[in-house]
């Protein structure tokens, strides 16, 4: 059985076979330049919020879906517990609405995946206390394919299915949506579909209109 320690600057997972280390106190580097751009910008109680990582970072959201009021809150290298920290610039507008999607981070760095789950419990839990009449939907992680040059978020399919699972539930327990992405990208082999990827986790642009046609029902 897995046993948890928890250490101040940093995290540690102990088995019986292996040790692994994460810490929950990296942010990229250049993550305190884009929170204070952030905290700059004008807010809106009409704003549609794009929360994540290097996925949603990679895209013009407001272009994409021809949405002025579409605003892009993400941060490549992202990890759910930089999500959290910066939070409060998200529900201090008091958004209309906001998409999440953020945990393949936290995957490629080892952080349990219990961990994460229990962070997207703190991220829903926080919106609703803070700006509760913001309208919260969770994209499940994408898939990703290992056919490309090597990275820390390949092989760890059965990571992300358990996330994806994990959190399907806690969006049902939370009676929020959780709009299921990864599905729609994958090939016949299970990985992400090359016609979506230039490097098997980002997506290219063919992969950001699927992704936008999927939202739309949920944005209009």
């Amino acid at each position: 059985m897995l046993q948890w320690i928890f250490i101040i600057t940093g995290c540690f997972v102990f088995s019986s076979a292996t040790a692994q280390k994460w810490d929950s106190t990296y942010r990229p580097g250049n993550y305190e330049q884009r929170v204070a751009n952030f905290k700059s910008f004008p807010n809106s109680k009409k704003d549609i919020i794009f929360l994540g990582n290097s996925i949603t970072d990679y895209t013009c959201w407001n272009e994409l879906l021809q949405l002025p009021l579409a605003k892009n809150r993400g941060i490549s290298g992202d990890i759910s517990f930089g999500v959290l920290q910066r939070l409060s610039e998200v529900t201090e507008g008091k958004p209309a609405k906001v998409f999440i999607l953020i945990g393949i981070n936290d995957i490629a760095r080892n952080i349990p995946d219990s961990v994460i789950l229990h962070n997207y419990k703190r991220i829903i839990e926080r919106i609703k206390k803070e700006s509760p009449k913001t309208k919260i939907y969770f994209n499940t992680l994408l898939p990703v394919n290992n056919s490309f040059t090597q990275r820390a978020h390949f092989n760890k399919d059965d990571h992300i299915a358990f996330v994806n699972d994990g959190l399907k539930r806690i969006c049902a327990a939370y009676s929020i949506p959780c709009i299921n992405i990864h599905d729609a990208f994958l090939d016949d082999q299970k990985k992400l579909n090359k016609a979506y990827t230039y490097d098997g986790l980002h997506l290219n642009a063919e992969g950001y209109k699927l992704w936008a046609a999927i939202l739309k029902p949920y944005i209009f």
